[in-house]
């Protein structure tokens, strides 16, 4: 992987976070976010995993 390419693979995780968050209601901010719970942050992240499994199997025509 080029260092571009990791760049913007970063870049496209980094806006999924956020769109996620926004979309569950998690107040996400740029920068430091330590006041937010365990729970919101897992939440973030366990959606940003469906999400990226969905857009896998959507891509590639396997049923889940």
């Amino acid at each position: 992987m080029t260092s571009n390419s990791k760049s913007s693979a970063k870049a496209g995780l980094e806006k999924m976070k956020y769109e996620i968050a926004s979309e569950v209601g998690v107040n996400l901010k740029q920068g430091y976010n330590g006041d937010l719970t365990a729970k919101e942050n897992g939440t973030v992240g366990g959606y940003m995993v469906k999400r990226m499994f969905d857009d896998y199997y959507q891509k590639n025509g396997v049923n889940n």
